[in-house]
């Protein structure tokens, strides 16, 4: 499989031909020109103590496309004088993996062990990943996988348990400015870039070395008389698309993003994170679920027009769709992060379902009860009952709650907002209550 530096790794020694892809061709030898991970290929690096010490543990490499996954797996097996297999969790099946650990346990016989990479393990079933168990434990291969998902999601716990993960980083403008460096050093000419056309390409890539040094490969073959400024850069090159699955960790993590942001009434922050989404392709729905939600959760009653605006802008977005309603869309974010917030109603939710769950079969008080039969008249159904609507001030001061359970208080408002008027009445009750008790 390809990685960041090309396509199907070649056997130890080998060396592409003068028509392999740039990236091909770049492609280290050592672990120590592998830029970016150097947490890892140093000397102090999981990978660099291992290399060190010649003896490897089984891995799972995490991190972001373009980021040397295949490279770093390669070079591992070449530092350390192992046999080196390659396959994809997405072409291959249960008959390839027992042909793979057959061949693996013919050459441990003779004394050589095999690091088997595994590109998208996380695309195997449970079942399957199960299957490489034995396998592991025995010795018969270094299990190398690389994943860009969360393994503790996508992997077996049993998996787990028996490799060491590590974190691939997303290659920083530093690394990629290195890779850009060695592509014009092989071609022995300079990018036809000015300089903030240069730095404009860097970003593009998002962190992304594979996609950059395929960019450049363009620029090169293409005839340009002057250097491109970052206008004409976009004009001959597409962007690159952000890196984001709808059901996997980059959603999650940047709805969490967003949530957090608007909490901590940052509208900027709250924006770029909703833009981001947006851009990437998200529902604009489930955003706007989410929003509103917030306005329940983190807001409340501090600011009741938050869930207002919410709703409202849900239906907006119903009328005008993408990408009118958009807009609509922002409007929400940026009232509910610059609305005062409070999560007494949440605190207060979670309290009164706890109490609720542990003294769910008590009877209320009879006086607060119908009475639509006599029977339930006579038993006292009823009785006693004061209508607070012909009390002083609308306010009888009854106690509504089950005689075997003291009164309890679940929601707590905040001194904030539309809250701080609510606390204020709750006090003047609790003032009225007490008054008619001594």
């Amino acid at each position: 499989m390809s990685d960041l530096f090309g396509s199907p790794p070649p056997q130890a020694g080998s060396q592409p031909p003068e028509n392999a892809p740039l990236a091909d061709r770049l492609r280290p030898g050592r672990l120590d020109d592998v830029v970016g991970q150097e947490h890892l290929t140093g000397p102090d690096g999981a990978i660099g103590r291992m290399v060190a010490a010649g003896k490897l543990a089984s891995l799972v490499l995490w991190g972001p496309p373009g980021t040397g996954k295949t490279t770093i797996a390669r070079l591992l097996a070449d530092a350390v004088g192992m046999r080196f297999v390659s396959i994809s969790a997405v072409f291959s099946g249960v008959a390839d993996l027992k042909k793979l650990f057959a061949e693996a346990r013919e050459h441990a016989r003779a004394a050589r062990q095999t690091l088997l990479f595994v590109d998208e393990i996380h695309r195997f079933n449970r079942a399957q990943q199960d299957g490489f168990l034995p396998y592991v434990e025995d010795g018969t291969v270094i299990l190398v996988g690389a994943t860009t998902e969360n393994p503790s999601f996508e992997l077996n716990a049993a998996l787990l348990s028996r490799a060491q993960v590590l974190i691939l980083n997303r290659l920083d403008a530093a690394a990629l400015a290195k890779l850009l460096d060695r592509a014009e050093g092989l071609m022995g000419r300079p990018l036809p870039l000015t300089l903030e056309a240069r730095e404009a390409l860097i970003a593009t890539a998002d962190g992304d070395g594979r996609f950059l040094l395929n960019q450049a490969e363009t620029l090169f073959a293409v005839h340009i008389s002057e250097p491109l400024d970052p206008a004409a850069l976009s004009a001959l090159l597409h962007r690159r698309m952000a890196v984001y699955d709808k059901d996997r960790e980059g959603h999650y993590n940047l709805i969490s993003a967003l949530h957090k942001a608007m909490r901590g009434s940052d509208p900027q922050a709250s924006l770029y994170y909703l833009a981001r989404m947006l851009v990437a392709g998200e529902e604009p729905l489930y955003v706007l679920r989410r929003i509103v939600r917030f306005a329940s959760e983190d807001i409340g009653l501090a600011d009741p027009q938050a869930l207002v605006q919410c709703l409202a802008a849900k239906d907006a977005y119903d009328f005008l769709g993408s990408p009118e309603g958009e807009l609509a869309i922002v409007q929400a974010c940026l009232y509910c992060a610059t609305a005062p917030k409070s999560n007494a109603a949440y605190a207060a939710q979670k309290a009164a379902w706890r109490s609720a769950k542990d003294t769910g079969s008590l009877m209320p008080p009879k006086n607060i009860l119908n009475a639509p039969t006599k029977l339930m008249k006579e038993v006292g159904y009823g009785s006693g009952y004061h209508y607070d609507h012909d009390a002083p001030e609308a306010f009888s001061g009854d106690d509504y709650w089950p005689h075997e359970m003291e009164p309890q208080t679940f929601y707590r408002p905040v001194d904030r907002g539309f809250e701080k008027r609510i606390a204020e009445r709750l006090a003047w009750w609790e003032d009225r209550r007490a008054e008619k008790k001594s």
